[in-house]
């Protein structure tokens, strides 16, 4: 009800004569049992919300929660995707840096010091004079 016009009502009424004021019917207190409960009680079993206008938003209530779920689904898929982003991105850093040491390493073995010093043990030796060039004389 408009309090506004209660108040104008009874200025009114107290300025003309006396007029018995109307017996509000008290109001039914909620059950005791916790706010929780008490709210829907009162929603549903009080009228504020008739079964036939609940049941009419059944439908818009699941398309709500079917929505809120692909949200959510949605979430944990990106999370999962920027760990392996972040995952392979650490793994190619480590396969870099192994390609270097590697690269690094295969140059340095195949100075030819390097190979001089590992041929020597089967007993080959470095050429000391330049090879000779062998001609074919053909008849």
């Amino acid at each position: 009800m408009n309090r506004f016009r209660e108040k104008i009502e009874e200025e009114l009424a107290q300025e003309d004569e006396p007029v018995l004021k109307k017996e509000e019917p008290k109001k039914k207190e909620p059950a005791k049992e916790g706010s929780a409960t008490a709210f829907f009680r009162r929603l549903f079993v009080e009228g504020a919300v008739s079964k036939e206008t609940a049941t009419d938003m059944l439908p818009y209530l699941i398309f709500l929660c079917v929505l809120g779920m692909v949200y959510i689904a949605n979430s944990h898929m990106a999370v999962k995707n920027i760990r392996d982003i972040d995952r392979i991105s650490k793994e190619v850093k480590e396969l870099s840096w192994e390609y270097k040491s590697l690269k690094a390493d295969l140059m340095f073995k195949s100075k030819m010091t390097e190979v001089a010093k590992k041929v020597d043990t089967l007993g080959l030796e470095e050429l000391i004079e330049p090879p000779k060039k062998i001609i074919v004389q053909s008849k």
